[in-house]
Order: C-alpha cells, then sequence, then structure tokens
C-alpha cells in the first residue's frame, strides 16, 4: 500500500491495453454480491440508470496498488501528480478501435476525494471535529475491470499487461470471466430488495445529529446574517445523522439499487469503512478533452404513483420546483460559479452552457439542474483541473471561498466524503467523477448520512431545517429496510 507517499516517477510504468467482449447475460446485484466478498472493491453504478448517464457500470477489485493521503499529511498535489504519472498506456487509446471509445474506463484509479482536500487548495479554517477519521483521499490503482454497457447489455473485460507482470494478460481476462459465471450461479435473496422503505416511522428523537434543531435555526439565521451583509449570496449548510447499522453494506447497495437506483451510484470498500452512495450528481466527466459539469440546485419528493392523489402530488412538486424563483436564482448563481471555475483550465472562448436549466425525475426527488461544458487547454493536467473546480460549488455556495469558512464556521464535524467526489480517472485519461450526495458512510456499527440545502437570503430556517430531514429520511429509511430484511 501507498500512503501519502511521493511515488518514483522517473521510469513510467508502461501498461498493454488488452480487453474482450462477453454477450453473455449479467445479473448486477450478483455480480456485485460476488465482488463485495473480493479485496478493496470499487463498483460504480450496477442499476438500470447508467444508460441514461455515463452508460456503463464498472466492477473492480484486487488493486495493484493503494493510495491513501490523510489530514496532517502535506503536499497532496504533488504526491498525487506523480502517482497518476505512474502507469501509462503503451500506445494511444484511438490505436484500439474495438473497445467503446464513450469515454469508458480501460484500467486505472478508482477512489474519492473528500471535501476537505479543499483546505489544500484554498486557506481556510479547520475548526471542524474529524470524529470519522477517514483518509482525505483513497485511490486504488486497478489493473482489471469489468465494465457492463447498458446500452447494447454486454460487458467488456479490460485487463492491463505491465511492465515485469507476472501473470498473462489472458489469465487476467479469464479470472474476470470466472466471476461472472460465479455470479450466474448465485441468486440475491428478494428479503433484501422487497422491504420497502418506511418512511413515515422513523423517530429522530433516536437519532443522533451532530447539531439539535436550535443550533441549526440559528445557523440559518447567522448564514442569512453575511448574505444580507454582501459576504456571500448562498451557502449550502448541512448536517449529519448518525444511527446504528449491523448488517452487511452490499445489503445497503442492494437496496439502494433497487429502490432509488442512481446514475452516480457507488459501492467503496476503504477497509475499515465502507461507502455507499446514491448520488444523482456529476462533478466532472472528460471525454476527448472535453470536460463538462451538471450542478444540481433544487430538490422536490417524488411518491411513488399509486392513485390520482398522488399523481397529483407529483405534478404539483413537480410544477413548484419548475417555477420556484428561489430555485431558479439558486441554480443560476452556481452556473456562474461553475462557468468562472472551468474558464480558469479551458480555452478561451470554448466555455458554454450545453444545457440550460432543466427538471429530471428520479424515484424519490425531482431535481433542477444544468450543463456547464468546455475544452481543456493543452497540458492542463487532472490536479490543475481540481484546484480549479474541487469542491463542486452546488454543495459549497458563491462565492466559493467565502462560503466554505462559513461552511466550517458553522458546522461542528468534518465533511469527509460527503460533498466531495468518488469516480475514476482512466488510464487514458477519461474521468468520471460524482458528487458525493445521498451517501452512507458505515464505520464500525454504525451508519451516518449527510443532508444539506442552499441558503439564500429568502430562506426560511425551519422549512430549509424540514428539507434536510425530508431528505435524511429517505437515506434513514433504507437503512431500517435493510436491516429489518437481514432478519426476515
Amino acid at each position: 500500500m501507498t500512503t501519502g507517499t511521493v511515488v518514483d516517477t522517473n521510469k513510467h510504468i508502461f501498461c498493454k491495453l488488452h480487453y474482450k467482449k462477453v454477450c453473455a447475460p449479467i445479473n448486477l446485484p450478483a455480480l456485485s454480491q460476488i465482488y463485495s466478498g473480493l479485496n478493496s472493491v470499487s463498483i460504480l453504478g450496477a442499476n438500470s440508470s447508467k444508460k441514461n448517464a455515463d452508460r456503463f457500470s464498472y466492477f473492480a477489485a484486487e488493486p495493484k496498488e493503494v493510495f491513501e493521503f490523510k489530514i496532517g499529511q502535506k503536499d497532496p498535489f504533488e504526491k498525487l501528480s506523480k502517482l497518476l504519472n505512474k502507469y501509462k498506456l503503451d500506445e494511444p487509446r484511438g490505436n484500439h478501435p474495438g473497445l467503446p471509445l464513450h469515454g469508458i474506463f480501460c484500467g486505472g484509479w478508482i477512489g474519492y476525494f473528500s471535501y476537505e482536500l479543499g483546505r489544500y487548495i484554498e486557506h481556510l479554517p479547520e475548526t471542524t471535529i474529524d470524529d470519522l477519521e477517514m483518509p482525505l483521499i483513497r485511490l486504488c490503482f486497478y489493473d482489471r475491470v469489468i465494465a457492463y454497457d447498458h446500452i447494447t447489455k454486454t460487458c467488456w473485460l479490460i485487463a492491463l499487461q505491465l511492465q515485469a507482470d507476472i501473470e498473462e494478460p489472458e489469465d487476467k481476462l479469464a479470472s474476470l470471466e470466472m466471476l461472472i459465471a460465479e455470479s450466474q450461479k448465485i441468486h440475491i435473496e428478494s428479503r433484501f430488495v422487497e422491504v420497502p422503505a418506511d418512511f413515515s416511522n422513523i423517530n429522530f428523537s433516536q437519532i443522533h445529529c451532530n447539531m439539535d434543531k436550535d443550533y441549526y435555526l440559528q445557523a440559518v439565521d447567522k448564514i442569512k446574517r453575511y448574505i444580507y451583509d454582501g459576504d456571500i449570496y448562498q451557502v449550502n449548510f448541512s448536517q449529519r445523522f448518525e444511527c446504528d447499522y449491523n448488517t452487511r453494506p452490499i445489503d445497503l447497495f442492494h437496496w439502494q439499487n433497487h429502490y432509488n437506483p442512481s446514475p452516480y451510484a457507488a459501492y467503496i470498500d476503504g477497509g475499515s469503512f465502507h461507502i455507499v452512495s446514491a448520488s444523482p450528481e456529476m462533478f466532472i466527466t472528460i471525454i476527448d478533452n472535453i470536460i463538462s459539469t451538471k450542478p444540481i440546485k433544487g430538490t422536490r419528493p417524488r411518491v411513488i404513483e399509486t392513485c390520482e392523489a398522488e399523481k397529483q402530488t407529483n405534478a404539483r412538486n413537480f410544477e413548484q420546483l419548475c417555477y420556484s424563483e428561489k430555485e431558479q436564482a439558486e441554480l443560476n448563481m452556481i452556473v456562474d460559479l461553475e462557468r468562472n471555475d472551468i474558464a480558469k483550465i479551458c480555452e478561451p472562448g470554448t466555455r458554454r452552457v450545453v444545457q440550460p436549466r432543466t427538471i429530471e425525475s428520479y424515484p424519490t426527488v425531482f431535481h433542477a439542474l444544468a450543463t456547464v461544458a468546455g475544452q481543456l487547454r493543452k497540458g492542463t493536467t487532472f490536479c490543475d483541473i481540481l484546484k480549479a473546480m474541487f469542491p463542486g460549488g452546488s454543495i459549497t455556495g458563491a462565492p466559493k471561498i467565502r462560503s466554505m469558512e462559513i461552511i466550517d464556521e458553522t458546522e461542528p464535524t468534518v465533511r469527509a466524503v460527503y460533498t466531495g467526489s468518488i469516480g475514476f480517472i482512466s488510464i487514458d485519461g477519461s474521468v468520471c467523477l460524482n458528487i458525493v450526495i445521498r451517501t452512507i458512510i458505515i464505520k464500525g456499527d454504525k451508519a451516518y448520512a449527510q443532508t444539506g440545502g442552499g441558503i439564500v437570503a429568502d430562506s426560511s430556517p425551519e422549512a430549509e431545517w424540514q428539507e434536510t430531514i425530508t431528505k435524511a429520511r429517505a437515506l434513514i429509511a433504507g437503512i431500517k429496510a435493510t436491516q429489518k430484511a437481514a432478519y426476515v
């Protein structure tokens, strides 16, 4: 394991890309289950909503190398730069016309960047308590991966042949085929996906929170005073909930993918902790030197439609979000922020709003979002991109630096991976990272869920508090349902 140390990259390790297309039927929950028993597993997606996002789900385990950077260590970007330059393809990615060119992950790094990495980009106060003690960065280098194409419903087995490899690439591909074969022999017990969420019977008085309601309301009032004083336009303010968790983390991932399939879902096994993300939000995608970001600002609940009254409720919530002046203003501010961030790293004249504000439907919510894109300047590195854009503006506020200072001032504990990013950095330069929302951290016998919202001048403290409770209710209901299913 590499733990925050500088990797010697005077000599690159060149990798040859090998791949094989498999048309056998794939049971995604079963394959997730098989992978969950392996070392340092990373799963991205594994649900049907990937079809309309970045198309592919990924399964990887048994990394060749693990990099961790922890709070208190120095020079994360120097270490990260050397790390990402360590492995190189031996020939251009375009020399493999048989493999899809739609930004597919073809081996490389999968992991996360915690929100607090932002302290190494800007000079920010450090007053929050680090009670979770998770690495700020955790990345695994995978030399083999299964990529499932949700459009063609086929699998790509991908392997990298490293210099001085003992194992032949054919054997690596065969090992992936064996995992698929094993998954076809098992059946995920229906009890783990047939216990629906019970949103109404969650007693928040029995769930520990890192702040009480009075603290929350006073903090929102304090943030509004900063807005009136001209310090900021908005701040994303959040609170964290904690409850007992006593079953397998993969069971929660199964449940989330069944009841709340999300385009940027992820399952990360960090050894002493697990991350189960049902994120709908993309932070950055890079394909062929084009970078895009897709901020979300504005949420309304969506219910399962079993009667006319519920259809009307959804129609009303959709319309409220569509025409809400508050949410429109919030998203416009963040789109402006993202345009400014992207401009730092893109060719002049290439940044643009690809998709103006639109409303998208998810199983439990409606979201308002937009897409901003641009062409990266020649020579721009991944670290340059992080320094320009991380963390995403939709979960900080505007202006970003002052908003982050106020977040540190008002939130008592570190956010850790919450509002950071999870995803991949492919060896060919393609990148796809989410914004870590709708996410649960499992550590020991506890599960942690954090939710927030954008505070603006006309925010109602009571309404903002209720919004965080509504968001938390969905996550905690999933935790409760998963544990109930374990004992059915």
